[in-house]
């Protein structure tokens, strides 16, 4: 499988190029620019771009669609309904009438062959409502992910797997980074709990070997972000939760956890007084002296 990734300086958003082999079909996950080096690369490989798959609606996320539709006019831009729905509200509401041009809307439960490669949805709410994660590998290998291993709760020291499968690479758009996890604060956002079920119960269950490119900054693994990912180690039940009082977006909380977020800076998981949880920047937590 061929993945090549450009990221915005700006945002740190990933945009990928993925085909099977050179001189055959591709597809993009994501447009957030620069694709400049991608349009080179595609036509150094012979590759022959097809969809754009877009995880979520924001901005840094689908900002140069239109310069690869102006390269390949017949690319379908694909995209979850829900956040379809929320890119033309966005477009409406700023300065851009229409936004990026969305051809099509694709959901988990549908799959698309791309040569030898198939690419199944993964559905995987929290950042926005309707974002997508995209299982990629060879049509054969992951021909039996969608059903369970097993149906038996994992124990907290049991290694992630429950998804049967060959080799896979899974596009986890702004669900999961590296050490990291999304904020569930962003236009369109659900719910802490959409974001740890859809983790939890659905990038953790892919084999641990399956390759992570995240929508921001560096590549990983299942089996690496298990082991090492602080969130996901509380929810594990292998570290405590901390408990120490703070003020998060001006208002009284727990800080439950300081972890690391793609950019070098914070993202504070904190509890609120109602008992409700939120994952949110670390910059907008402070502690009580």
């Amino acid at each position: 499988m061929i993945v090549e990734r450009a990221s915005n300086p700006q945002f740190l958003s990933n945009t990928y190029l993925v085909g099977d082999h050179e001189g055959g079909p591709a597809f993009f996950v994501d447009a957030g620019g620069p694709v400049a080096p991608l349009i080179e690369a595609a036509e150094g490989l012979a590759l022959t771009p097809t969809h754009v798959l877009l995880t979520h609606h924001h901005f840094d996320h689908v900002s140069e669609v239109g310069l690869l539709l102006e390269r390949w006019p017949k690319l379908e831009v694909l995209i979850s309904p829900l956040e379809r729905d929320m890119l033309a509200a966005a477009a409406q509401a700023g300065s851009d009438a229409t936004g990026p041009a969305v051809t099509g809307t694709i959901e988990a439960g549908q799959t698309l062959q791309l040569g030898a490669l198939e690419v199944r949805p993964l559905y995987t709410p929290g950042h926005t409502a309707g974002m997508l994660s995209f299982l990629v590998g060879d049509r054969f290998e992951i021909a039996d992910v969608a059903a369970p291993r097993h149906t038996q709760t994992r124990s907290s020291s049991a290694a992630p797997g429950g998804f049967a499968g060959g080799e896979a690479v899974v596009f986890t758009g702004d669900t999961l980074f590296k050490n990291s996890v999304g904020g569930v604060r962003a236009p369109g956002h659900t719910t802490y709990t959409d974001l740890r079920d859809s983790i939890m119960g659905t990038l953790m269950e892919l084999p641990p070997e399956t390759i992570i490119y995240p929508g921001h900054a560096e590549a990983s693994t299942v089996a690496q972000e298990w082991e090492t990912n602080q969130f996901i180690r509380i929810w594990r039940g292998l570290d405590p939760q901390g408990a120490e009082p703070c003020t998060a977006l001006g208002e009284p909380a727990t800080l439950v956890l300081l972890g690391d977020d793609y950019d070098g800076g914070k993202k504070a998981w904190v509890r609120w007084k109602d008992g409700s949880d939120d994952i949110v920047p670390g910059s907008q937590v402070s502690l009580k002296a």
